[in-house]
């Protein structure tokens, strides 16, 4: 017989992250402020890859090179008129995130996004640009090494936020 409120609906819980040594607060300043950078940048990547796909999908049946740049200028200007802002807010270190988060969101690092946009030239000056504030257009994402914690967060924020993977 079933009484009614003594069966508890199962439910799968958040992972608990277990510092290495306990009292080490760097290494809980470290993880805190990954968690903070990837909740700030991890909506500008899921966007960015959509951005990026839809891009890829138009401009695949087009053979005419102008009908192309301008189809890349003309989603330039709407996403630079949508994101200048919020995005020149972002620090170097949140920067860094955004930037693997894209290429985990992507499938390509941002170097390769930028070159088949816009060109060889223009990801050489970014990267130089990127190589100035410490950083690298061609970074890696590795979900299951150096990446592993950061790939915990998106989770996180994909659990919480409804995202699907």
């Amino acid at each position: 017989m079933v009484y009614e409120g003594d069966t508890i609906e199962a439910k799968v819980l958040a992972g608990v992250y277990v510092y290495a040594y306990p009292g080490n607060m760097s290494a809980k300043a470290r993880w805190t402020r990954l968690r903070n950078a990837v909740y700030v940048t991890y909506p500008y990547a899921r966007r960015a890859a959509v951005v990026f796909n839809d891009i890829n999908k138009r401009i695949t049946g087009l053979t005419d090179k102008s009908a192309i740049s301008t189809l890349i200028n003309s989603r330039e200007k709407e996403l630079k008129k949508e994101f200048t802002d919020p995005l020149t807010n972002l620090s170097v270190y949140q920067g860094k995130v955004l930037m693997k988060l894209i290429n985990r969101e992507t499938g390509n690092n941002c170097y390769n996004i930028v070159k088949e946009l816009k060109g060889g030239f223009t990801a050489r000056f970014w990267q130089t640009v990127a190589f100035i504030f410490g950083s690298n257009l061609k970074q890696p994402y590795d979900a299951k090494g150096e990446d592993s914690e950061m790939e915990t967060i998106v989770k996180e924020v994909q659990r919480l936020y409804g995202y699907s993977s």
